[in-house]
Order: structure tokens, then C-alpha cells, then sequence
């Protein structure tokens, strides 16, 4: 299991294997928040802190909402708002060890305007 912690350490975030590829995405909250996400399906994510700790930010289209720590503000994950059992959930690899995400490929998406992922 990898371990993501906002700064605090008031949310930990456990996942069981290194993401096949990272993804920077340019769209108005991605780009602002700095965020590098993997994407794991919710079953096997274990969260921490979570709700109790976090505060949700949603916009657009509100399928998503936007997680942060209450107490530090870093964002942690994102995840759908009508969650059903294999929703995706992005994780916020920022919060990983930086040694732990070393190598792993990182593919640009179009979040901004096609929905593509540019590489």
C-alpha cells in the first residue's frame, strides 16, 4: 500500500500499487490547485480523515466535487458525486511521497477545451 497525507496529516489517503501513468490536467481547478492525479476505482482506495477533515468544492457541470483538507487546504482527491461501487476517484499524487511517483509517465489532458489527452 502507498500512502498519500495532506500537509496536517489530517487526511490519508492508502492506495495498493503505483498509478500505470500520472495526469496533468489544464482545466481552471487542476491547473490553479497544481494537482497531478492517478486514477483508482473507489474500492480499493481507503481514506482517513475523510469526511470529517475535508471540505468539497464543486463546479461546471457537478459531477465531480474537488476535495481539500479543512485545516491545510491541500487538495486530496477528487471524486463523483453520484458514486456508485467502481466510481473513479483521482488522487492527488502531489501528496505522495515525491521518491514514489519518480518515472512514472505523466500525460497531459486537455481538460480546458477537447477532453483529450494531448500526448
Amino acid at each position: 500500500m502507498l500512502e498519500a497525507t495532506c500537509h496536517c496529516g489530517a487526511v490519508r489517503i492508502q492506495v495498493p500499487a503505483v498509478p500505470a501513468f500520472i495526469v496533468d490536467c489544464n482545466c481552471s481547478i487542476c491547473r490553479r490547485n497544481g494537482a497531478l492525479w492517478a486514477f483508482y476505482t473507489n474500492d480499493v482506495v481507503k481514506m482517513q480523515g475523510h469526511p470529517e477533515n475535508t471540505t468539497a468544492y464543486i463546479w461546471g457541470p457537478r459531477t465531480i466535487r474537488t476535495m481539500h483538507c479543512k485545516y491545510c487546504g491541500c487538495a486530496t482527491h477528487w471524486e463523483t458525486i453520484d458514486a456508485m461501487e467502481g466510481s473513479r476517484v483521482g488522487i492527488n499524487t502531489r501528496n505522495f511521497d515525491p521518491l514514489t511517483m519518480q518515472g512514472i509517465r505523466v500525460r497531459r489532458f486537455d481538460g480546458a477545451d477537447t477532453w483529450t489527452y494531448l500526448d
